[in-house]
């Protein structure tokens, strides 16, 4: 077995899936609204049995590695490397030469990171490791969140990537090394600061934060920044990781909540004292795509930004994209301390009644943006009529603008139905942000209608699938012309070559899902495509047959086999109408006569089906 089966051997689809977006049992399979598309009736629908999974909205499916592909927007080393911790598989090492870009530039930083890691142990009775210490980083919490050291060295990384193989330009391109100013070269872009690995959420690391040594902090000539932060790579972007997500994904999906902070000491210190669904956003605004990355988890969260100016826009910016994702919002006010962190660690009780007390954020909005105005003043309300309109036209639902509307209106002393008016025609001088539009889920592509024949035929396949013991009885009413789709010829003409090889060797009908996927491999090699089709097949079949007895099994096959012969003579007396045509064109009187005996048999036969 290669570690590609050992990964889906080990794997449940369903477990997998379920990371990405809720699913709910039916019947034998479980559905969900497609993650790859909007729609409002679940069409996605997930096989435990077959550890497949297939959209009938957007036409998209596959195995495991199909949908981390497709959702995550990677290629398949990359899906491999996120499923294989998961699956408890340790992926070989390959050879740098030999690995993806992106899986050099992976590979680049966990090898740094477990040098940091290591290095950091020496630091015990040093200046860094009583800072540490007095942070409340103990063991555990290093060892948990591999918090590292990069020593006062100018190139013992770079030296080491190089030695094991890493060109110079990977490991630039991983972040790990800035080129040198005067002359060619390169040296570590981390020196004497300690290190906080940023991972996606799948746990695979992407970048460094790293705090420079207190004790350099201290000198008079010290310039550089406090924290400085991996720049942007192939495998980095900083507007779409969460951090801590990976930590914390498991715990905001049992509590159907998560909390939003700045810094990545307030996740750290949070985690340890058991509040484990709390996130950071690294020091900016909640982005678009960090608020669709947490919606996989909750419709909940609440924001807990330092309260200075610039926590609070980043504030203000977050609840726009909460808000536009149509997520529940609080706001928490932090007591003491300028930050989470501060404040669990002076008082945790604090810390833990100001998540109680967390303010919904319309609550939160009017309140903190009426504070140093004056009502009896116009241009005062003017401006706040303005502020509290500009977060208004971001819900979504007209009821809930309007109820907001009415406490903006109450609050200033102003006519509801004035307030409205000016509503409209702010409303109408309005332009939204500019947001990137690429972000999941996208508008589904109109689909090619289908036949009603054909997807009478897919029905009768998908039937079959699931009740294989039924096959004889429609091959014994449905005849192969009669089929139309071309893939569903396809494999109804491979349905009745498997039941005759199977009939001749004596064995039972069945269908079981791996072994006749082998069997359709063997016997036409190279059919990826179909065996797409095959998938969708069998999950129809599970979809909309997973309740029927036998006696609804054989009606079906029987109304089904009347429609699809009923169908197959009415195209063909057409074809014959148009045979006899050209035969009198050609005045062929023996043309015309054979056709017209074919043609009044055929209407005989359309005649008796009823």
């Amino acid at each position: 077995m290669d570690q590609v089966e050992e990964i889906k051997s080990k794997l449940d689809i369903v477990d997998v899936i379920r990371d990405y977006t809720p699913l709910k049992a039916a019947g034998v399979n479980f559905k969900a609204n497609c993650p790859f598309h909007r729609e409002k009736t679940p069409s996605f629908v997930v096989s435990p049995e077959k550890q497949i999974w297939h959209c009938f909205g957007c036409a998209k499916g596959g195995d495991v590695f199909s949908f981390v592909t497709e959702i995550e927007g990677i290629g398949f080393g990359e899906a491999l490397r996120i499923l294989a911790p998961k699956a408890g598989v340790v992926l070989k090492k390959q050879n740098p030469q030999e690995a993806s870009e992106r899986g050099r530039l992976y590979d680049i930083l966990e090898l740094s990171q477990n040098y940091y890691y290591r290095a950091l142990e020496n630091e015990k009775n040093t200046p860094i490791g009583a800072y540490i210490k007095k942070r409340g980083l103990d063991e555990d919490t290093i060892s948990e969140w591999q918090i590292g050291y990069s020593r006062n060295s100018w190139d013992d990384v770079y030296n080491g990537l190089k030695k094991k193989g890493f060109s110079d330009e990977d490991i630039f391109k991983a972040g790990m090394s800035v080129k040198k100013k005067n002359g060619s070269g390169y040296f570590n872009r981390f020196k004497d600061r300690i290190m906080f690995p940023i991972n996606d959420v799948n746990g695979n690391i992407v970048a460094f934060t790293a705090r420079i040594n207190p004790e350099v902090e201290k000198k008079d000539d010290f310039q550089g920044g406090k924290y400085i932060n991996s720049p942007q790579t192939a495998i980095y972007d900083k507007s779409r990781i969460v951090f801590g997500l990976d930590k914390a994904k498991k715990e905001i999906k049992n509590q159907d909540f998560v909390i939003v902070v700045e810094g990545q000491m307030d996740v750290v210190t949070a985690h340890k004292h058991g509040y484990e669904n709390v996130v950071a956003t690294s020091g900016t605004a909640l982005t678009r795509e960090q608020v669709m990355l947490l919606k996989r988890y909750t419709n909940n969260v609440a924001l807990a930004f330092d309260m200075d100016s610039a926590g609070q826009m980043a504030a203000d910016r977050g609840i726009r994209e909460a808000m536009q994702a149509e997520m529940n919002i609080k706001i928490i006010l932090i007591p003491s301390g300028k930050d989470p962190d501060e404040c669990i660690r002076n008082s945790e009780s604090e810390w833990k009644d100001a998540v109680k007390q967390a303010k919904p954020m319309m609550d939160y909005f009017l309140e903190v943006n009426a504070e140093e105005l004056d009502f009896d003043k116009g241009e005062d309300r003017q401006k706040y009529r303005v502020k509290c309109f500009s977060i208004v036209v971001d819900i979504k639902s007209a009821s809930e603008q309007g109820i907001w509307l009415k406490h903006v209106a109450s609050r200033i002393g102003a006519n509801e139905m004035d307030l409205r008016s000016d509503f409209d025609e702010f409303l109408n001088n309005y332009k939204p942000i500019n947001r990137k539009q690429n972000i999941r889920p996208e508008p589904v592509k109109v689909k090619v209608k289908i036949s009603r024949d054909e997807k009478m035929s897919e029905f009768l396949i998908a039937l079959i699938l699931k009740f294989p013991k039924f096959l004889n009885y429609a091959i014994n009413h449905v005849e192969l012309d009669q089929i139309t789709g071309i893939d569903n010829k396809w494999f109804y003409k491979n349905l009745i070559i498997y039941y005759n090889t199977i009939t001749n060797s004596g064995q039972e009908i069945k269908i079981e899902y791996n072994e006749f996927k082998g069997w359709l491999t063997k016997e036409n090699p190279d059919i990826d495509d179909k065996i797409k089709v095959f998938d969708r097949l069998i999950l129809l079949g599970d979809r909309d047959f997973y309740d029927f007895d036998d006696v609804q099994v054989k009606a079906e096959i029987i109304n089904t086999a009347k429609f699809l012969k009923k169908d197959y003579l009415s195209h063909r007396m057409k074809e014959i109408e148009k045979l006899v045509a050209m035969a009198e064109k050609e005045e062929n009187n023996t043309e015309i006569r054979s056709l017209m005996e074919e043609l009044n048999n055929l209407s005989k036969e359309l005649r008796d089906i009823g």
